[in-house]
């Protein structure tokens, strides 16, 4: 009769999942083209917050702030990536 002890599979990745416990169910690593595609949706966002009624000015101020830390993040990115080839 075979035996009713489950084997376990091993993982179709080429990390060590010691490393990386993830790797087990068959995700490791980074999607660079969604965080960029997510950095610009943010920053996009954080520019349509200018649009309202508010009164004050201070919102705007880091909405901008933080949307033009963003893009320089971004463009960083770009740029190193560039380099590096």
């Amino acid at each position: 009769m075979a035996g009713t002890d489950a084997k376990e599979k091993a993982p179709a990745t080429k990390v060590d999942i010691a490393d990386v416990p993830s790797a087990e169910w068959g995700w490791s690593g980074e999607s660079p083209k969604a965080a960029k595609a997510a950095a610009i949706f943010v920053i996009i966002a954080l520019l349509a917050l200018l649009i309202g009624n508010h009164q004050g000015k201070v919102e705007d101020l880091f909405c901008i702030g933080f949307a033009v830390l963003i893009a320089i993040i971004l463009i960083r990115d770009a740029v190193r990536s560039r380099l590096a080839r």
